[in-house]
């Protein structure tokens, strides 16, 4: 695996970028460097793989492949949870960058409530936007795939939600771009995800209503002579006013649909606004009052708003997207906790030969698996392109629920440390609770 090619230097990078002699010598930011190209390269590699693979098999297997009936063994692929190959090489160079640089960025990001130095610079050199731009515009993604996306949210929020958020906000709206954009406006705004630079933006849904509806949004286009005008206001942003291109949900002819507002324009706002959770992202409320935008400006123009399902199927794949992110975080709770309760004693022995501990401990991993296994159903059938609403309903419920659980039991479990930032169970706590509280602002 490819944790196992470059897990040796990677794994020393880190050490000595967390030592004493590091700080020290003002060595730190060097080996932190040397541990994050480490990661970048081993995750082209993976990239690269990818495609040649892809080159001499066609399309991609889905991970839960319809059964063939002429199959001599079709009684027993009638559901295979399997990572392919490519998949587990994405999940382990992903799972050994998030644990030895993210998660070590984690807590003064949250703190200080800002990305780290340079964070998206190095984001976008991991190769991440690559996987959601088509190869014949240059990126290296052959098609479209929400269970390897599920699969690179949840190997990221391993290391901290919050800057997974970060990290994919810009490439979910890329997803939109390549599912329901058209000709043009994917040649005009996919290419610029692979710049030098790359295009920053985020997704904006999310209303200050109580008991948000997204189908029932206060935001408000009207269509004009020019193209459309956009007024109203969004809340949990991300990036302090800084993103380059907003896609922007609002009301048109009393149908939801959604917009590419360039950052830039006239009539726009931003206010930040600290949040108890997800504090790196820099979110706040970003204002749209009278926003001319041009006539190519709604995605997919009026073909998406002659199918109702496309917005409910936007919706359902940003909820699967916060479901793989909570996933993640549970895995790191659970990953914690239990080498925890193995080594802090009480009476005499670990913790852990206590029942109740023991028992809430495997709760937990139960909840963990059943989230991993309806949020993958979902994903799976949506890159079939069969209906997955309802299973995308059930997986975020389901989620919402248990993720909850899970960060609330971490935190029992730490005792009095649980609730001290000497240990992360509390900022995932935080974290994890947002998922009962947001309506999509990502896309698979």
């Amino acid at each position: 695996m490819s944790k196992d090619i470059q897990g040796i230097g990677l794994e020393l990078a880190s050490k000595f970028a967390g030592s004493d002699f590091a700080e020290k010598y003002q060595l730190r930011q060097s080996a932190e460097k040397v541990a994050y190209l480490s990661t970048k390269h081993g995750f082209k590699f993976v990239g690269e793989v990818m495609k040649r693979k892809a080159r001499k098999k066609g399309a991609a297997q889905a991970l839960l492949p319809s059964p063939d009936a002429s199959s001599p063994n079709a009684s027993n692929a009638l559901f295979d949870l399997s990572l392919s190959e490519e998949q587990q090489m994405i999940k382990d160079t992903l799972l050994a960058y998030a644990g030895d640089v993210l998660r070590d960025q984690a807590l003064a990001a949250d703190e200080q409530q800002q990305l780290p130095q340079d964070f998206l610079t190095q984001m976008s050199e991991l190769g991440l936007n690559s996987f959601s731009v088509p190869e014949a515009l240059g990126g290296g993604s052959q098609q479209y795939s929400p269970v390897t996306n599920a699969i690179i949210a949840e190997s990221l929020a391993w290391g901290d939600m919050s800057l997974a958020y970060a990290a994919l906000a810009s490439s979910a709206v890329a997803n939109a771009l390549v599912k329901w954009g058209n000709a043009s406006q994917k040649n005009q705004f996919l290419p610029r995800y692979l710049d030098e630079k790359p295009l920053l933006s985020c997704i904006a849904v999310q209303e200050a209503q109580p008991l948000f509806d997204p189908q029932q949004l206060q935001t408000r286009a009207q269509k004009v002579k020019s193209g459309y005008r956009l007024t109203g206001e969004k809340v949990l942003v991300p990036f302090a006013g800084k993103a380059d291109l907003y896609l922007v949900a609002a009301l048109l002819k009393g149908k939801p649909a959604l917009f590419l507002v360039p950052g830039n324009l006239p009539g726009i706002q931003f206010k930040p606004s600290a949040s108890m959770g997800i504090r790196a992202t820099e979110s706040g409320t970003l204002s749209l009052t009278k926003v001319e935008l041009p006539a190519d400006s709604l995605l997919g123009g009026d073909a998406f708003l002659q199918r109702p399902d496309n917005y409910r199927e936007f919706i359902s794949t940003g909820q699967l997207h916060w479901c793989a992110l909570a996933i993640g975080t549970c895995q790191a709770a659970l990953d914690y906790v239990i080498p925890y309760c193995n080594e802090r004693e009480a009476f005499g022995e670990p913790i852990s030969h206590r029942q109740s501990v023991a028992f809430l401990i495997a709760d937990m991993g139960i909840e963990l698996e059943s989230m991993r296994l309806l949020t993958w159903r979902a994903a799976a059938l949506a890159e079939a392109g069969k209906p997955f609403t309802r299973e995308a309903f059930l997986a975020h419920t389901l989620c919402s629920d248990k993720a909850m659980k899970i960060g609330t039991d971490a935190v029992q479990l730490l005792g009095g440390h649980g609730f001290t930032k000497e240990h992360p169970a509390e900022r995932w706590y935080r974290d994890l609770r947002l998922l009962a509280c947001v309506n999509s602002g990502l896309h698979l």
